[in-house]
């Protein structure tokens, strides 16, 4: 599945937070560096994948990027 990962720096935090918006508040987590909030994302998405899985639950739509 491809879905978004959207990482932004936390000025607050001191770190960048990772999160993927077809998931909502579910898919987020953070790193002290770029690849490891990627790393991070990826195994959040792993295990929310896995999870939504094992239970039955329709996995959300990734959303996809429109160009003209």
């Amino acid at each position: 599945m491809k879905y978004s990962i959207l990482i932004q720096w936390s000025k607050t935090d001191q770190a960048y937070v990772a999160s993927s918006p077809e998931w909502g508040q579910y898919a987020r987590t953070h790193g002290e560096t770029y690849e490891e909030a990627l790393e991070n994302a990826r195994e959040v998405l792993e295990d929310l994948v896995y999870g939504y899985e094992q239970t039955g639950k329709p996995l959300p739509e990734p959303q996809t990027l429109q160009v003209a």
